[in-house]
């Protein structure tokens, strides 16, 4: 049971966040649902408190945009205003291969909203869940990581782009942002660690191009061997929930196991360069 428990889903009207919302919320956990377009939202909200079922918590709407800083930081400046704790910050919400377009701020969309975006969430709600503690922090990845590479000349695809490999690559630096936080938390009584939810049916793939005629074939496909949303969240919850993972720092997790990653996402020097560099871009000053 979640009872007394803020949790802050991102992300959260659709697909694995909105799985994962609506089992915070039937654990009876004060679930704030981070979100871009208030209509999409609030009908969300509706379909996940009928989900939730009796002696559910509380949920609560709020406007986020991952692929605008001004946004970002109105949402922390208002979370800290209204906020007394967080126990839990899920960084779910994500973008997938996308045309090349760029955020408001001048970023690459992908690593806009899948990295920084989140970047900038997460260190500016820092001292509220240090003071919650014991608390929280699951970020969100893809086990698509390993086929990206972080590469300092063009982080933001100016000289080519790709979107599976934008996408990778924005997946990849969850995993190093989770390491290089890692070490910022120790012994503050707040943890962090990765997942990698699989292949789960979700409309995170609208951007994908799938030929009319195939698309009957990949829809019967995708319902036999994709996950669920539903299926999709478990590791989410069980990282959020379960005494297993308590003061478990740094790690990834599949299936609600620990993962073992590619050397490429456990790089300590890459880590550390691209932690620096993101809080130029995000404006953060320490």
């Amino acid at each position: 049971m979640l009872r007394g428990k803020t949790i802050i889903v991102t992300g959260a009207n659709s697909g694995i966040g909105k799985a994962t919302a609506a089992e915070l919320l039937r654990c009876q956990g004060r679930v704030i649902m981070a979100c871009r377009d208030r209509e999409r939202a609030e009908k969300a909200a509706q379909e996940i408190q009928q989900e939730a079922g009796p002696d559910q918590g509380e949920l609560v709407i709020k406007l986020l945009d991952l692929a605008s800083l001004k946004s970002v930081r109105i949402f922390c400046e208002e979370i800290i205003k209204e906020e007394s704790r967080i126990d839990i910050l899920i960084n779910n919400a994500g973008i997938y291969q996308c045309p090349y377009t760029k955020s408001e701020d001048g970023f690459e969309m992908q690593f806009a909203v899948n990295h920084l975006g989140h970047f900038l969430l997460t260190n500016l709600l820092l001292d509220l869940l240090k003071r919650s503690a014991p608390s929280r922090i699951i970020v969100v990845s893809s086990k698509l990581y390993k086929y990206g590479e972080i590469n300092f000349d063009d982080l933001n695809s100016e000289q080519s782009y790709d979107k599976a490999f934008a996408y990778a690559r924005s997946k990849l630096a969850n995993l190093l942002f989770t390491l290089e936080l890692s070490h910022h938390l120790e012994e503050t009584g707040v943890t962090v660690n990765a997942l990698t939810p699989g292949i789960v049916r979700t409309n995170l793939g609208r951007h994908v191009h799938i030929p009319l005629l195939v698309k009957p074939l990949f829809n019967l496909a995708s319902r036999a061997f994709f996950k669920s949303p539903e299926e999709g969240a478990q590791t989410s919850i069980y990282l959020a929930c379960s005494p297993d993972v308590e003061g478990v720092q740094g790690k990834c997790f599949a299936n609600c196991h620990e993962d073992q990653l590619l050397a490429k996402a456990t790089d300590e020097e890459v880590a550390k360069k691209l932690w620096d560099i993101s809080e130029v871009m995000v404006g953060i000053t320490t």
